[in-house]
């Protein structure tokens, strides 16, 4: 791991952080009923996995592009997963903005709007090379994951 600005970090962060800001002042039909109900444990791994992914994809250079390499792969992957997941948001911002279109899978992917990012950071760490990502990924995936499971269950 070596520490160092990632620009690979910041696409990735502005390709979640900008959907999700639209999505702010788009939220699903009583998106509130459910909020209420979210488990605090899930809530509290979600945010310090969302605090801790976005740190470590900013300070590590890993994850920027140094020459064609094996593993480039999973970056060229990660990009794909997040493209997907921009498909997703597309698709939900031309929908009623119901629950069951916030909820829905993708392409055979259940629950896309919170597991696209977390096989994006997954996939992106490997490429780096760097477990601390992937750490704070799974803190993040059992938070995030976790609430919207809890949701999608209460429809």
């Amino acid at each position: 791991m070596h520490f160092g600005f990632s620009y690979t970090g910041v696409i990735f962060l502005l390709m979640l952080f900008i959907p999700n800001g639209l999505w702010a002042k788009n939220q699903p039909k009583d998106y509130e009923l459910y909020v209420k109900n979210e488990n605090k444990s899930l809530l509290i791994m979600e945010r310090i996995g969302e605090v801790l992914v976005t740190v470590l994809l900013l300070i590590f250079d890993d994850f920027n592009v140094h020459g064609l390499r094996p593993w480039l792969a999973w970056l060229i992957a990660a990009l794909l997963i997040m493209l997907l997941y921009e498909a997703f948001w597309i698709r939900y911002f031309r929908s009623e903005k119901t629950m069951k279109d916030f909820y829905c899978g993708i392409l055979g992917i259940p629950l896309a709007g919170a597991t696209l990012p977390v096989i994006g950071v997954c996939l992106i760490a490997i490429y780096g090379g760097n477990l601390p990502l992937l750490m704070a990924d799974v803190i993040l995936g059992i938070g995030h994951i976790g609430i919207h499971l809890q949701h999608s269950r209460e429809l």
